[in-house]
């Protein structure tokens, strides 16, 4: 049975970093207050590169590592809530960027649980023989919408991408996922709507003021310590394994509260919980594989290695999914 297999990771980081110390100069807080809050300690920001550049620079290093041409790629596919572009899509101006001239591409949007769905998506087209190669990239700028005269949410979010190689494999990759939505809770997070104006009706046009992240920080809370439990929960038990047959978890990197409290749901040690939140802030969908290429790049995950990524996010939606490394 064809399967799935990640091959090689990237990522793509600005090279701004925005400390603690930083925001302390624009808005009321202290580094105290975040890192207690939060386990946020520094974010990096774009000053000259966009989403696009992040995620080609996060799609190279991933080509690289698989030591595969980009004409081998057969499809691009990109999660971002914070594109560059309404059209064209991100995949698009990534594949003129590394020359994976016979790909087809697409963005997919699920918020922070982006990355998640976009595996997905992939693992579909694997499996179904209709692609070999396929480039996976999440790549977020997060600082364009975001409000930094509002101390309870500027202080969260950065900018980065992070890029898998997935190819199909007759020995090992995805083994169970499970996706989903709970839309009538959308308002909770996201960003502000995008008015119907044209020159008939009379409105206004959006300001950057409409566009910036919105969240009732409480909710999102609740949501993803119950949510994450219950999605890990029944992916695992549906493989037929156990949580000590999992070698490490991959959480989405939004709050280190957040993953503490899924820990102790879980009974699991904080060990296994793979975090880097403290130097990147909550990336949205990129956190996730830039995790990865940390975990893959520090010898971390070793072949037949059995991890869990989970992710949650605006919509509200959330994704896990088990792989064998």
């Amino acid at each position: 049975m064809i399967k799935s297999e990640i091959i090689a990771t990237g990522a793509g980081i600005p090279k701004k970093t925005v400390t603690n110390f930083d925001l302390e100069k624009i808005v009321d807080t202290s580094d105290e207050w975040i890192y207690t809050r939060t386990g946020i300690k520094e974010r990096h920001v774009v000053m000259d590169e966009t989403g696009a550049t992040l995620a080609a620079e996060a799609a190279k290093e991933a080509i690289g590592k698989a030591g595969i041409d980009p004409k081998e790629i057969d499809m691009i596919v990109v999660s971002t809530c914070s594109p560059d572009y309404l059209t064209p899509t991100v995949g698009c101006m990534v594949q003129k960027e590394i020359g994976a001239v016979n790909a087809s591409c697409m963005d997919v949007s699920a918020a922070c649980a982006g990355f998640i769905f976009a595996v997905s998506v992939a693992d579909k087209y694997i499996r179904a023989s209709a692609a070999k190669t396929v480039l996976v990239i999440a790549s977020e700028v997060l600082s364009k919408f975001t409000n930094w005269e509002d101390r309870t949410t500027c202080v969260l979010f950065g900018d980065a991408a992070g890029a898998v190689i997935m190819r199909a494999s007759e020995d090992r990759g995805i083994i169970k996922e499970e996706l989903g939505s709970k839309g009538e809770d959308w308002e909770v997070l996201g960003n502000g709507k995008l008015p119907t104006a044209n020159c008939f009706n009379g409105m206004p046009k959006f300001t950057q003021d409409d566009t910036s992240i919105f969240m009732d920080g409480r909710e999102v809370f609740k949501f993803a310590t119950t949510k994450l439990k219950e999605s890990i929960c029944n992916v695992v038990e549906s493989a037929g394994l156990t949580m000590d047959d999992i070698k490490f978890f991959v959480p989405h990197q939004a709050n280190t509260r957040i993953i503490e409290v899924v820990a102790k749901k879980l009974k699991v040690d904080m060990d296994k919980f793979y975090m880097n939140i403290e130097r990147y802030g909550n990336t949205s969908s990129a956190s996730i594989p830039v995790a990865l290429k940390e975990m893959d790049d520090n010898g971390l995950l070793n072949k037949g290695d059995k991890i869990i990524l989970s992710g949650f996010g605006g919509g509200l939606s959330w994704g896990t999914i088990l792989v064998e490394w």
